[in-house]
């Protein structure tokens, strides 16, 4: 099995790389955080993994085509091309504030980086007719007002890119699907709201419906592995939520009454 992770340098990117790794897959790790990546290939590569990094800026077509070029060059196939590489704006500002050039960098990344991301893979798959295509979403497709204006966006954006490739591939035996994630203190996080991890993943837990389990990014690596195995060889065109239920409820009714009891 050869899988291709963007975004792969840290965080559930990292984490799914590692996981990937474990259950015996050949990696390939793409990030813009060369020295992370590297760091990652030689920590696992010392326990026997087969993992390698290529520098690759998802925004730029020519990078992703390099990326999927030398994978085909070093192993021949791509079973996995997991679309994980993303980013978020500032919380808390007011679509008045938002400036083009921010809400189109958080699109090139999170859109555009899929859309290359899954044409490329697709280009290579679609002769050997089977091939797993992933992408990270959030529960963000789910739920709103919870994340940025341009967040948001991008993650609808990329359920509905699922969707349409799932339908389009399926014809040539290719699976199609994304994983959306509840918050996790993860580094891209907490870098944007500007809250230390354990601050962070407390506050988190707060407001989980699911309560006595943490989620981190191992358990989006899990969903991972999972949809890119035989295992789920007939699962196509879904977005799993990984939240513990929390897009299935809006608390904010029982917060005001709680509230409002206290006043």
């Amino acid at each position: 099995m050869v899988a291709i992770i963007t975004g792969g340098a840290s965080g559930i990117g990292e984490s799914t790389a590692r996981l990937f790794v474990r259950y015996g897959a050949k990696v390939v790790i793409a990030d813009i955080q060369d020295d992370l990546g590297h760091s990652i290939c030689k920590d696992v590569s010392s326990t026997g993994g087969t993992i390698s990094y290529v520098h690759c800026d998802v925004t730029k077509e020519i990078d992703v085509e390099n990326l999927v070029n030398t994978t085909i060059e070093k192993y021949g196939k791509l079973d996995i091309m997991y679309n994980n590489a993303g980013i978020v704006d500032n919380f808390g500002r007011s679509i008045l504030d938002v400036k083009y050039e921010d809400f189109k960098r958080v699109i090139d990344v999170n859109v555009f980086g899929a859309f290359f991301g899954a044409k490329h893979a697709a280009r290579v798959m679609i002769p050997a007719k089977k091939g797993s295509i992933l992408f990270t979403a959030s529960v963000a497709s789910l739920v709103a007002g919870e994340t940025p204006n341009a967040y948001t966006t991008s993650k609808h954006a990329v359920v509905g890119l699922t969707k349409n490739l799932c339908v389009e591939l399926g014809r040539y035996g290719i699976r199609v699907n994304s994983i959306s994630p509840n918050a996790i203190a993860t580094p891209m996080l907490t870098n944007a709201v500007g809250i230390e991890p354990s601050k962070l993943e407390a506050a988190i837990s707060e407001l989980a419906v699911l309560k006595g389990k943490v989620l981190n990014a191992e358990d989006v690596a899990e969903a991972a592995v999972y949809l890119g195995s035989d295992e789920s060889k007939y699962i196509s065109g879904i977005n799993i939520p990984v939240d513990g239920g929390f897009s299935t409820t809006n608390p904010s009714l029982s917060m005001a009454v709680k509230a409002a009891s206290m006043m």
